[in-house]
């Protein structure tokens, strides 16, 4: 910014009164309010020393020293300051000398002209003003520097801190990777594999498999290419495939997480990070476990019927009159029995389904007739509940599937229907014919399905949503499922809360003339 002209300090030295009172005079009616004289030199240079002199007017010849020799102690105690000296002609010489010796910005010949000496002022006043904030300048940007210095120091023990910091993690990463007894690899979205640890080499028996297809290594019944399965915004699980040993030829059961990696908002996953878990002892202990089950199941069907058997003979007055009390009690003994040989039988199906021991026998035949039959035999728990089933009449087409499976899962439909239906409701039960494929859909006004439960709706020993629980043995749905994927078909739900569900499962209607055998569909999943 630059001065007012009564900011500037000026002093006037000369041992001749008459001068500086002349130059004070001129000055200070210039507007120069601050103008200091001195007729002494060595009274001005204690003022110097003590004072901020932005310019010095000095005479040549006085009596304690010289101008020149002045000028020079001045220039010492304050560098920026603009210096001046008035000479006569004959020393001329010398004050040019002076220039170069001790930085004097101009001399002045006697007698001076009062416009030249107000214009060399003014420039040179200019000057001081700009060396000051030059020398402000630099002050800030030495101790800008300083400051830089400082932060550059911190930075780097900051980097090196975190760089250590990284180094150990980085360690520590590297040993849970290659020491994981799970295989993990880095592939890319066209299924090239980028990385990958010990363990998964181990898995697939190979030194290297840098640089291969994930596709090459890891199969599915439908052949299907791994990489079609990746999602490139949500981790996905797969459990259909298996992964070919190179050495035994043998093809290991596995279960693969996948989860992209995202290199920043805008961009699209390139890159996926997969673990992938041998799932061989697992799938021995499950069907070690479901045989211990069908055993035991099997053993429990024989008492339970000889018991049933019983309790019916005593009803039927076999064995002699009962009374009314009697009748009650074992009338809801037998019941109690034939439910819980319902669930024994339907521990056997879920066995027979998921170890492939159930071979499907199919047919031609009506699917109309198989709706019209289960609803005749829910009719009347239909009407005690005041539900209406309405079904609208199709052509007598014919699909060709196992009658007595696809029974079942229209009934489980219409069970379900009924049970979660309030009083007055409605049921409707349709079927669509597509060109390669039959839908069936049981539509009901019931209470409906929270989001969250609609997933594990199809599980095993699933018993209703988690808002209320179900009486059910919980495996319906999940035996229907296995129905419906045994044919070849889809089965689902759609459901919104207190406004009802449609339940849907689809079957394909082309003829295969063979029995085909269930194959083990245990670890397939809804939405796979």
């Amino acid at each position: 910014m630059k001065k007012n002209l009564y900011q500037y300090n000026i002093a006037i030295v000369d041992d001749e009164p008459m001068v500086t009172s002349s130059l004070n005079s001129m000055l200070k009616l210039e507007g120069y309010k601050n103008v200091n004289i001195f007729n002494s030199p060595a009274l001005a240079f204690e003022y110097i020393k003590k004072a901020k002199v932005d310019l010095i007017i000095s005479d040549f010849y006085m009596p304690e020293y010289n101008g020149i020799e002045f000028l020079k102690k001045a220039r010492e105690v304050n560098a920026g300051t603009t210096l001046i000296l008035l000479t006569g002609y004959a020393d001329k010489e010398s004050a040019i000398k002076a220039i170069n010796e001790i930085g004097l910005y101009r001399y002045i010949e006697k007698p001076w002209d009062n416009d030249d000496l107000l214009l060399c002022v003014k420039n040179g006043l200019e000057r001081s003003h700009l060396i000051e904030n030059l020398e402000l300048t630099i002050a800030e940007l030495k101790d800008a520097r300083f400051q830089l210095e400082k932060y550059n120091l911190e930075l780097e023990s900051i980097v090196k801190k975190r760089t250590e910091d990284l180094r150990k993690a980085n360690y520590k990463l590297s040993a849970i990777i290659n020491h994981s007894a799970d295989g993990i690899i880095t592939v890319a979205k066209d299924g090239k594999i980028i990385q990958s640890n010990p363990a998964f080499n181990v898995i697939c028996a190979l030194d290297d498999v840098l640089g291969q297809n994930i596709s090459d290594l890891c199969v599915n019944k439908t052949h299907d290419p791994l990489y079609n399965r990746f999602e490139p915004e949500k981790d996905v699980l797969i459990r259909d495939y298996k992964i070919k040993n190179n050495i035994s030829k043998r093809l290991i059961p596995v279960e693969i997480s996948f989860a992209p990696i995202i290199r920043n908002i805008e961009d699209e996953a390139a890159y996926f990070v997969g673990v992938i878990r041998d799932v061989t002892l697992q799938q021995e202990m499950d069907r070690l476990r479901d045989d211990f089950i069908a055993t035991l199941t099997h053993d429990l069907r024989t008492p339970l019927l000889a018991a049933i058997q019983t309790l019916h003979f005593f009803l039927d007055g076999t064995v002699g009159e009962l009374s009314d009390k009697q009748v009650v009690l074992l009338d809801t003994m037998k019941k109690s029995n034939e439910d819980m040989l319902g669930l024994v039988n339907a521990l056997l199906e879920v066995y027979k389904y998921e170890s492939g021991q159930l071979v499907l026998y199919k047919e031609n035949f009506v699917v109309s007739d198989i709706i019209k039959s289960c609803i005749k035999e829910v009719q009347s728990l239909a009407e005690s509940r005041e539900l209406s089933i309405n079904f609208s009449e199709i052509n007598d087409e014919k699909i060709y599937a196992d009658k007595h499976e696809i029974k079942r899962v229209i009934a489980n439909f219409l069970g379900n229907a009924i049970k979660h239906t309030h009083k007055n409701g409605k049921i409707e039960v349709s079927v669509n014919f597509g060109k390669s494929e039959i839908a069936v859909i049981v539509e009901d006004t019931g209470i409906g399905i929270p989001t969250d439960d609609i997933p594990k709706l199809f599980a095993r020993f699933s018993q209703g949503t988690g808002k209320k629980r179900s009486t059910s043995t919980g495996l319906g749905l999940y035996l229907s499922r296995q129905i419906v994927e045994a044919h070849g078909g889809k089965i689902w739900v759609e459901s919104e809360l207190n406004k009802g569900s449609k339940f849907v499962f689809t079957i394909p209607t082309k003829e295969i003339e063979e029995k085909i055998s269930v194959t083990n569909i245990n670890n397939l999943s809804i939405g796979e």
